[in-house]
Formats: C-alpha cells, structure tokens, sequence
C-alpha cells in the first residue's frame, strides 16, 4: 500500500553531483565506483511518478533498472542468499520487521545521506547508517464506520475490544508469513501483550472467528466490507492512511477509519547493496529517493508518509490519515532474533 515542493530540481542535481564525489561513510579503502547501469532492487508495491523517475535518469545518465522482487520479506531473504553476487546496486523497501536480518545478513555498506533529515532518530534502524529510512506508516486495523452505524453497534477502540463476543466474525486479518502488514499486525500484539502473552491473545482472537487472507490485497480489496469489494468484514489489518483514499470522488468524509490504538509503526528503508558494481549511483537514488519532489510523491505513490517530515502532505491525509500517538513497537533485534519462531507459533496457534 503512495508533487513537487520544497527543494527545486537544480538544488538536487547539485546534491547528486556533490554525492558522486564522495566516498562511502562507511570507511571502506576501496573509492566506490560508477558504472552507467543501475539496478535497483525494490518490493512490489515500489512506485514512483514516472516523470520524476525520468528526470533521475535524464539528471545521471543511467540507464535505470527497478527489479522487483516480492514483498519486504522475500525481497530481504533474496538479497542474503545472494550476498555474494548481488542482485543490484541499491535496495529500497525492507522495512523493520526485517532490518535485524538484513544487518545481521551483512548485506549493506554504510552511508550516509546529505539529505536525510537528522531529526528523525526514532526512524532509524541502528546507528551503522546501513539503512536510510525513506517512509513510514501505520499498520493499524481500519473499520467501516457505516457498516457499524447501521448495525448500531459501537465502533472497537482497542485489541481488547477485537476479541469481544459483539465483534465475532467481523476482524479480517493477513497472514504474517507472507505479508508485510500481517508481520506488522503480529508486531504490535507482540508488543502489546508481550513474547508471553501474545499467543494467548491470539487464541481469543481464534475463538472470536478471526479470519486470515494471504495478503493485504485479498483482506483489504475482497474480504473487507468497507472496500470497493464490499467483503462481510467491517475490521481489516490495514493502514492509518487508508481512509484517506476512501474519501467520496464529491468530497465528504471517508466511510473507514483508523483504530489508531492498535497500531505498529512500519519503516522502509534503501541502502547500499555490499559489491554493487555502482556503489556512487547507489547512493545518488538514496538521495533522491529523499528530494523534496520524491518524498512528495511518496504519500500518492505508495500510501507511506516521506520520511523529511516537513513535506507538505496531501489535504485528504491531514484530515484523515492521522498517525497513532503511541504506536506499538518491537525493538528492530527483538524482531530479527524471534521472528520466525513468533510465525511458527502464530501459525500452529491460528491456522492450525
């Protein structure tokens, strides 16, 4: 699961330009070098306005190729297994459910971008300047407020709230194996509830007839009721974003809403892949992934919010894709040490 302001063209061009000529902050003896093909490595749900990807092109002379590669989680998993002979020059799109394994993984090299903004610690995935956050976002569950209104049942609040008996039947969630949000859901309960107790919460979830589709697309488009699918299910594992895009063509308030008490924040991240063949054209689209036109287009192209924070947002996201004030978070070590065991679990717990 989206304009232009700020930095012009020319203030960028001359940050790219400045960049080619620097080394790596990683300390490596080794000058990096440029080649005149780049390939990037990037999730499936990787967009960017196509006029802005063409000046890039235009701005370094690369030819430029995007090579998608799954969600988060098989993109990260592709990238380890082929460490040594990697699959491009720059990665955007692991996020933090899988950051411990990518640095454990020893896939990136350290930089560090003249453009990233130095007030954003809390987006960072350690302090090896491996990954630069480029955008982030809350996985939180949304409900259809009109499906709610016209049963006259009241809206849920909380995770609590989805395991009473007036909410049986209605939570669609995605299954953390093999979904990004699904792995950011099982987080935030992880986080809530802790490596003790989430199991157990899960099971009240299990008797209180939760549902698990395979991917975000599935739950959201087909399952949820609130969608262009009009599914039977009115709770969804979705964004806090997404009402925003559900707001009528007319104006109007959105029929969806965030509940923004059972949310986990999720961070996406580019780096530099270790012997990339074009380390200099590598960090030249960190940079640009984090120019002002770039992280403009973000909230539009890829449904995350830029990670430069003063980026003016689109008018629909001020009114309706508000952040959680206290989201729930698993430390980025917690998550690469216990992910696959926490899955496991999950897995002989819910799907059997």
């Amino acid at each position: 699961m989206q304009k232009s302001w700020g930095l012009g063209l020319a203030a960028v061009a001359v940050a790219l330009s400045l960049t080619a000529c620097a080394p790596s902050s990683g300390g490596a003896s080794a000058t990096p070098t440029e080649t005149k093909q780049l390939t990037v490595v990037v999730h499936d749900s990787f967009n960017v306005s196509q006029p802005l990807l063409d000046r890039f092109k235009a701005e370094t002379g690369y030819t430029v190729s995007i090579a998608k590669s799954g969600d988060a989680g098989g993109m990260t998993n592709k990238l380890i297994l082929t460490k040594d002979a990697p699959l491009g020059d720059a990665v955007y799109g692991i996020d933090n459910t899988f950051a411990g394994r990518a640095l454990a993984g020893d896939i990136l090299e350290p930089y560090e971008s003249p453009n990233y903004p130095k007030n954003t610690p809390d987006l960072s995935a350690d302090t090896s300047e491996r990954l630069t956050p480029i955008d982030f976002g809350d996985v939180c569950v949304n409900a259809d407020k009109q499906w709610f209104a016209a049963k006259k049942v009241a809206v849920p609040a909380t995770l609590d709230d989805l395991a009473k008996p007036e909410y049986k039947d209605l939570l669609v969630v995605e299954n953390p194996a093999s979904s990004s949000p699904g792995m950011a859901f099982l987080a935030a309960t992880v986080g809530a509830k802790g490596a003790d107790g989430y199991l157990n919460y899960w099971g009240q979830l299990k008797s209180n007839g939760v549902k698990v589709a395979k991917d975000w697309e599935t739950a959201y488009n087909t399952e949820f009721s609130g969608s262009s699918g009009k599914g039977s299910r009115p709770l969804v594992v979705s964004y806090a974003t997404s009402p925003a895009y559900e707001v009528p063509d007319g104006g109007g308030q959105p029929p969806t809403e965030a509940l923004l008490q059972t949310c986990f924040r999720q961070v996406e991240y580019a780096g530099v892949l270790k012997g990339a063949k074009n380390p200099v054209g590598a960090q030249k689209f960190i940079d640009w992934m984090l120019s002002a036109d770039v992280q403009a287009d973000i909230p539009e192209q890829m449904y995350m919010y830029p990670a430069v924070r003063d980026t003016k947002l689109p008018e629909a996201w001020q009114k309706y894709a508000p952040l959680a004030e206290k989201p729930w978070t698993v430390p980025a070590r917690d998550l690469s040490n216990n992910r696959d065991s926490w899955i496991a679990a999950w897995t002989a717990k819910v799907v059997g």
